[in-house]
């Protein structure tokens, strides 16, 4: 129940937003595969926990995708660690992991832990300005990326996120024709039941996540993409 690879939709919750009861509620029931708990900025161990004990009143699987060291809590059905393989920066490819396994790697049940292979294209996004991501990214050189996650890194997961805006479908096609095996997770800017059928002809995941906060009936509606492969 909580391997990805049985994921088709997923939606990804900001700690560092709020959400009533009531639409945590529907989002927890609404048939979607996990529910995925993670941000950029403002994440702390206090909103994660609570975030995390409000879901956990549901059968619906946990997750917690990593985005600093503090904020990292046992609890998670699975734990997801991102590598922003587009960025310059070594500490955004596994700086972070590093210092958990420095500190914690004793301790850790590693088959609880996905690697995100994570390509970032969404320039203006806190994410690419963050880790300074390089988002001007052709074809030729996505496929290459997409190669290099699955061949070369061995990545389970190559995530195509564009963070806030709806991305390039045929960016999204690109990718995934430079995977075989490793599992491609698009995320970014879905608003309808519409733009998630069109990245899921070619994602095998897709994750809502901004629209939950502005238009929850929409966002519930993308549920139904599920088993509708093809």
């Amino acid at each position: 129940m909580y391997e990805i690879n049985d994921w088709q939709h997923v939606f990804k919750l900001d700690p560092a937003k709020s959400i009533d009861d009531d639409s945590l509620q529907r989002i927890c029931e609404s048939g979607t595969d996990a529910i995925v708990i993670g941000g950029t900025d403002s994440v702390t161990m206090d909103n994660v926990l609570d975030l995390m004990s409000r879901v956990r009143r549901y059968t619906v699987p946990c997750v917690l995708e990593i985005s600093n060291l503090e904020s990292v809590i046992p609890g998670f059905d699975r734990y997801l660690v991102p590598s922003v393989l587009n960025s310059p920066n070594v500490q955004f490819h596994n700086g972070l992991l590093i210092e958990a396994l420095k500190e914690y790697g004793h301790m850790l049940n590693f088959d609880e832990f996905t690697m995100e292979g994570y390509i970032v294209l969404n320039h203006d996004s806190k994410v690419a300005k963050l880790t300074a991501a390089d988002t001007t990214l052709d074809k030729e050189a996505l496929y290459a990326y997409g190669q290099m996650i699955e061949h070369f890194y061995r990545f389970p997961v190559c995530y195509i996120e564009y963070s806030g805006t709806y991305g390039d479908v045929e960016m999204v096609k690109e990718v995934k024709s430079a995977l075989q095996h490793t599992r491609l997770v698009y995320g970014g800017g879905i608003e309808s039941l519409e733009q998630a059928r069109e990245m899921f002809q070619y994602a095998d995941t897709v994750v809502v996540g901004n629209i939950i906060y502005r238009d929850l009936k929409q966002a519930l509606e993308t549920v139904k993409i599920k088993g509708k492969k093809g």
